[in-house]
Parts: C-alpha cells; structure tokens; sequence
C-alpha cells in the first residue's frame, strides 16, 4: 500500500462562515480568527486521522474505520 501525503486544506469562506455564524453582532469582523481557526482545524484533523490508524493498527486491521474514530474521540477532544 503505497502512503501519499495528502494536505488538509479548508477554504477560508467556509471557515469563515462557520466562525461568524457564532457572532451575535453583524458588524464583528473575524478575518483573523479564520486563519488561526483553518491551522486548527488542520491540526485536529491531521490528528484524528493519526490516532485513528494507530488505533486500527492496535486491533490489527488493514483499514480504518468508524469504530476506530469513535474510539479515540474522546480522548481527542480532551486533548484539544
């Protein structure tokens, strides 16, 4: 099985959007919360999908699942 690092990419509108959608006031601006928020969440997926394998690779399977997320979700919103 041939590994191809793939990078984790989320467009700055819908970040954007997500963060906004928060905001009680209209005029509040996030145009700098968006980056950090797009590198956080790069973060956190790049994450989730390393513990997921490990955890797939610890209940010797080939491929990874959903159960293998599930299983290591809870400890990974702790950890963030």
């Amino acid at each position: 099985m041939a590994e191809k690092e793939e990078e984790v990419c989320f467009k700055k509108e819908t970040v954007s959007k997500l963060l906004c959608s928060f905001f009680k006031e209209d005029n509040t601006r996030c145009s700098d919360a968006t980056l950090l928020m797009r590198e956080m969440l790069k973060v956190f997926v790049q994450e989730a999908a390393l513990r997921s394998l490990k955890q797939a690779e610890a209940e010797d399977c080939n491929q990874v699942e959903i159960e293998h997320f599930e299983k290591i979700l809870p400890q990974l919103l702790l950890d963030f």
